[in-house]
């Protein structure tokens, strides 16, 4: 996962899942500095990465009540997806040939063809937008809102784990080749797992997904191809054979061995099982991924499996062409429609495009919500959902200032500060209606089999009159509008926990990402309600890329006292739902050092056990313990035209951040 601000970032950068410069954004206030306890350090920190959503929300006024700036939602939206916003029609009409335009959102252009991405290009519109339009992954786990398993997607049958679940077996399907006529074998998927080898050996950069001693590459002891039809991995220990399967095997994308292993465009093709020969293949294919100018001129980049082929790319803009690969052996439609993207520079550039017709698919922005009737008049069918993860205001465990570190360490803060937050009011006041909740790092909807029943219904509704009550009953003098302050010091029955002082009072800055407005709303409205009960909260606004500078405990030492909580967005949940690396002890996504020797357990065993329950018992109790303040997850609102049809599953998964426009089809 990476953090990224939203409308949908799976990388560090703006826009639906962009890639902004880096700038270093306002200066928070300034704060004591000083080291956290040795205890909230783990000794080896966890480098993961994955595909991040944010939700970003931009700067706001003074502080107001939520009733007051309270927008009903547009009637008629809800369906029975649970959860959707509009409506996705059954597939209807005559297909004809034509060109679908597809909406690229600011700043989300592609930055890297070649299947094995570095860290600082791996995002959602890179990735599942571009690159799986041509090169698909092993198994596909995009199911409409659902994020599960779909077999007839997949380029294998399901694995199968023996050796006490440390041998996987993958057996490929034979309908699928490469476009050049080669049959696509498991030679292919074994070549890009030696490409991720020698890429991550030079660097761990090289490759998005990497994480040192954890799944692929570092797990496999040996890997091998007894038959075209036959991928075999041996493995160091034994794992949890749905997290490999859906966070280990998903990111195998088989590349064309036959036409790739080579280290120069007229070189001979090479063994790449041998290392010295895997290091030279790779730099060359990296070397080539970093010509952007020649992505649709470069024959290597020509030879494809998935549904579509690169015949233009606009370097510049980011836009590009698609056209249909008639040797694609998947699903799908009677006549594929040739693809084209669209960059914008802005959200109301795109919706102008909307509102004139100018484009087939697209968005529409959350603020333009209220202008629906006016889309559905233009010609275009609507359909929202939140994405699969969660967005969250994130607690830092390391923070001195005020003795924050120590009072954020008790549970019943955490729960009285959950309590404070006014789900359902935000998704009704700033989300216009289109947004879903979220109580813990697996939200209720998208729905899932790994949704514990605590993350269901709020575990801890919305009452200032619970939080307050908390706050008396666990030693605290509670002054609503004022400053409550611990009365009781002491680690008994009704006292406020070990190391609170006498008088301490409950005072922390929260620093937000600036952009999207409902960061601010949102925390705006939450700081509102904790006055009430005696907890001063100082709002500081900042760019999204300085927000995820300071608030990084494990990346920024030197400003473990600059930040109290911080608000950038959230984080993508992987297929597999674990939150390994995000709060898990050191892991490098852990922003705010969260250390819990029981969620440690859980997280281990939700990635070695064979206890399919495990990821669910995991989500259970971090949704228990609020590591972080959950927050409401905003819906992706997909337009398309009338005239745009095609399987409904595959309208559905693009508020998923994915792409299936060979399941669609132009009517007219």
């Amino acid at each position: 996962m990476l953090r990224v601000p939203l409308y949908e970032v799976a990388h560090e950068g703006g826009g639906r899942d962009g890639s902004t410069a880096h700038s270093s954004g306002p200066q928070t206030e300034a704060r004591h500095a000083s080291q956290p306890d040795d205890s909230t350090i783990a000794s080896e920190p966890m480098n993961l990465s994955r595909r991040g959503t944010a939700l970003a929300v931009g700067a706001v006024a003074a502080a107001m009540g939520l009733a007051a700036c309270s927008k009903a939602a547009p009637s008629g939206t809800v369906t029975s997806t649970s959860g959707a916003f509009g409506t996705v029609p059954a597939a209807s009409g005559t297909p004809h040939a034509g060109t679908l335009t597809w909406a690229e959102s600011p700043g989300t252009a592609p930055t890297w063809i070649f299947p094995v991405t570095p860290g600082a290009d791996y995002s959602t519109t890179t990735i599942n937008t571009f690159q799986y339009e041509m090169w698909r992954p092993l198994y596909w786990y995009s199911n409409g809102v659902s994020p599960t398993l779909v077999p007839s997607m997949s380029l294998a049958d399901t694995p199968v784990y023996s050796n006490g679940d440390k041998t996987v077996t993958v057996h490929m399907k034979t309908n699928y080749r490469w476009s050049d006529g080669q049959p696509l074998t498991a030679k292919d998927a074994l070549f890009f797992l030696d490409m991720v080898r020698a890429g991550v050996k030079e660097s761990g950069a090289n490759w998005g997904q990497y994480t040192p001693h954890l799944g692929i590459p570092d797990q496999v002891v040996s890997a091998s191809a007894p038959n075209a039809t036959t991928l075999v991995l041996h493995l160091n220990k034994a794992v949890n054979p749905a997290w490999f399967t859906a966070d280990g095997l998903y990111y195998i994308q088989p590349m064309p061995a036959h036409a790739w292993a080579k280290a120069s465009a007229n070189g001979p093709v090479l063994d790449f099982t041998n290392p010295a020969s895997a290091k030279k293949i790779y730099d060359f294919l990296a070397k080539q991924s970093g010509s952007t100018g020649t992505y649709a001129s470069n024959p290597l980049w020509q030879v494809v499996d998935g549904p579509y082929r690169l015949t233009a790319f606009n370097n510049t803009t980011g836009g590009y062409t698609l056209t249909p690969n008639p040797k694609y052996g998947g699903p799908k439609s009677a006549i594929v429609p040739t693809v084209q993207a669209i960059p914008y520079t802005s959200d109301t550039a795109e919706f102008n495009a909307v509102l004139s017709k100018s484009v087939d698919i697209g968005y529409m922005p959350l603020n333009d919500v209220p202008q629906l009737n006016a889309v559905k008049a233009a010609g275009y069918h609507v359909f929202g959902y939140p994405g699969w993860g969660f967005a969250y205001a994130n607690y830092n465990f390391a923070d001195k200032t005020g003795d924050f570190n120590k009072i954020i360490n008790q549970l019943y803060i955490r729960q009285a500060l959950a309590h404070l937050e006014n789900q359902e009011g935000y998704i009704k006041a700033f989300f216009h209606g289109a947004g879903g909740v979220a109580y813990g790092p697996i939200p209720s909807v998208p729905t899932s089999p790994y949704t514990p029943a605590n993350a269901l219904k709020n575990p801890y509704p919305y009452s200032v009159a619970t939080a307050a009550s908390l706050l008396r009953s666990h030693g605290w003098h509670v002054v609503p509008g004022g400053a409550s302050t611990c009365a009781k010091p002491g680690t008994g029955p009704g006292e406020c926990g070990a190391g609170i002082p006498a008088r301490t009072k409950i005072a922390f800055n929260v620093l937000y990402a600036s952009d999207p407005v409902i960061f601010g709303e949102q925390v705006t409205a939450w700081a509102s309600d904790a006055k009430k009960v005696g907890i001063n909260i100082t709002l500081q606004s900042g760019t999204f890329n300085h927000v995820i500078t300071v608030a990084d405990d494990p990346g920024s030492p030197k400003t473990f006292n600059d930040w109290a909580v911080a608000v950038y967005g959230g984080l993508t949940d992987a297929n597999y739902p674990t939150t390994q690396g995000i709060f898990s002890s050191g892991g490098s996504l852990n922003g705010g050092f969260y250390s819990d020797s029981q969620a440690d357990k859980l997280i281990h065993a939700s990635v070695t056990s064979n206890n399919t329950d495990a990821v669910k018992t995991e989500a259970s109790y971090l949704t228990q313990q609020q590591p972080s303040l959950f927050q409401p997850n905003y819906d992706w609102i997909t337009v398309w035209k009338n005239n745009v049809s095609g399987q409904p599953a595959a309208i559905e998964a693009t508020t998923q951040y994915f792409l299936n426009p060979e399941l669609m089809y132009l009517t007219k």
